[in-house]
């Protein structure tokens, strides 16, 4: 068999660029920390805070959400949507109850 009908008439070279690239993002609003609420997650390693939107269909917008990493006030984040809201956080633990 050849190389042309192995790779439908078309050289490797040319191949591989068509598929390695193009790269796709999706839209991300940006957003402002303006409060740290706490930790959360299993081993407090989610931090929740409140942002405003800074742009997009609910711009100036104030939601709650969760952070994995670093953050602090003024840090801005890109979201990707920017509808659902993180559940608030609750003061009871373990053994209460």
């Amino acid at each position: 068999m050849s190389l042309k009908k192995m790779t439908g008439g078309k050289k490797p070279e040319e191949q591989a660029t068509e598929v390695k690239g193009q790269v796709n993002f999706s839209d991300a609003f940006p957003s402002r920390v303006e409060e740290v609420i706490g930790r959360s997650g299993t081993r407090g390693d989610v931090t929740q805070v409140r942002v405003k939107i800074l742009d997009g269909r609910d711009s100036n917008k104030i939601i709650r959400r969760n952070v994995r990493g670093p953050v602090q006030v003024g840090d801005i984040l890109m979201l990707r949507e920017t509808e659902i809201e993180a559940r608030p956080l609750t003061k009871t633990g373990r053994g209460t109850g």
